[in-house]
């Protein structure tokens, strides 16, 4: 599955949908060619995010588009969603590899330096399809990230992982390229495509970066 790791990766955001409604935006991303599309809701219930997953499945699914579930395994697997996307301190990523089997999508949020070597410790060979880089710049998004990594933090974790990486953070049309050139194989986006009046042309753009 790392094979479809590359391109542009949406991260959706509900209140950052300004022009369309989260359904539209994922749609409209869809038609511009986006790669991945991860949902991550933060405030909902679970019933209304399982709801939410199941809906933007039966969205993809024409377009052979993986949905990933933010954090939640649970969700995942009762959506019929393509995989997870957990940060450091939600379910080990081994144990949600036991729960969802091998040909489920896994990647994880690689927060600092140390979290890397951590993870060489206890697996040189980490069963995962991709590793963020999170965030690769400062963003408003999200506002409990550790220091950003920067240009030259992409291009440290290029030189020490054959794995895909993504990188998130404060990415938009300005920058992209340059980190594309740092070593990232896909760039995992929020308000470049959620907030945007046209999200299929912001999209189309972001992957003409490839």
């Amino acid at each position: 599955m790392q094979s479809k790791i590359k391109g542009v990766y949406l991260v959706t955001d509900r209140p950052l949908c300004l022009h369309h409604t989260l359904e539209e935006v994922v749609r409209l991303s869809a038609t511009g060619g986006v790669s991945l599309v991860q949902l991550r809701e933060k405030e909902t219930s679970s019933r209304e995010f399982l709801e939410l997953a199941i809906h933007l499945k039966h969205i993809l699914t024409p377009f052979q588009i993986p949905l990933l579930i933010n954090d939640r395994v649970d969700i995942c697997l009762a959506s019929g969603a393509d995989g997870v996307h957990l940060g450091q301190t939600d379910l080990p990523w081994f144990e949600a590899r036991k729960l969802l089997g091998e040909k489920a999508i896994i990647g994880l949020s690689i927060e600092t330096k140390e979290d890397w070597e951590n993870l060489q410790k206890e697996h040189p060979n980490p069963n995962l399809d991709y590793l963020a880089v999170s965030p690769v710049f400062d963003t408003k998004t999200k506002t409990n990230t550790k220091p950003a990594w920067g240009l030259a933090g992409v291009r440290w974790l290029r030189e020490n992982t054959t794995l895909p990486i993504v990188a998130i953070g404060g990415i938009h049309l300005d920058n992209a390229k340059e980190v594309i050139e740092a070593g990232a194989n896909s760039l995992a986006v929020v308000s470049a495509i959620c907030s945007a009046n046209d999200p299929k042309e912001a999209t189309i753009a972001l992957k003409n970066m490839f």
